[in-house]
């Protein structure tokens, strides 16, 4: 694949996974070994991607992810995100706060054959506490 196709399997991912919560698109966007160095796993990435979507779905309503960057080379494509979201569900150990927050995101992606193989994010956890929390406008 190329940067372009890459990037846009990236972006179809953010959409139908992060925001959608689809978890049938796991088994189409994501390799069967993909691994994930951001969330603890049970030794199955793939299985623990489908599970957090369904948590989200439980936890949170109206998510949005704006792409504000979207950067490839080779089999990397790294996205700079808004994530946003109402939090109506428990959610990361927090009770239900019916608050909205939004910070900002990194993904990297590594793709093999035109699928997801691995993956690493960072997030300012501590905005998204204090948001949840009410310590933030």
């Amino acid at each position: 694949m190329n940067e372009p196709e890459n990037k846009e399997i990236v972006r179809r991912f953010v959409d139908e996974v992060f925001v959608r919560l689809n978890a049938g698109a796991v088994d189409e966007l994501v390799a069967d070994d993909f691994e994930s160095h951001s969330w603890p796993s049970n030794g199955n990435s793939k299985t623990a991607l489908k599970a957090a979507t369904t948590r989200m779905s439980d936890s949170l309503s109206d998510i949005r992810f704006d792409v504000e960057d979207l950067i490839a080379e080779g089999d990397r494509v790294v996205a700079r995100l808004t994530a946003s979201a109402t939090q109506t569900g428990d959610f990361m150990g927090m009770p239900a706060s019916n608050r909205r927050y939004e910070i900002g995101e990194i993904h990297i992606f590594r793709l093999d054959g035109g699928k997801i193989a691995e993956h690493w994010h960072e997030m300012d956890a501590m905005g998204l506490t204090k948001q949840l929390k009410g310590d933030q406008p």
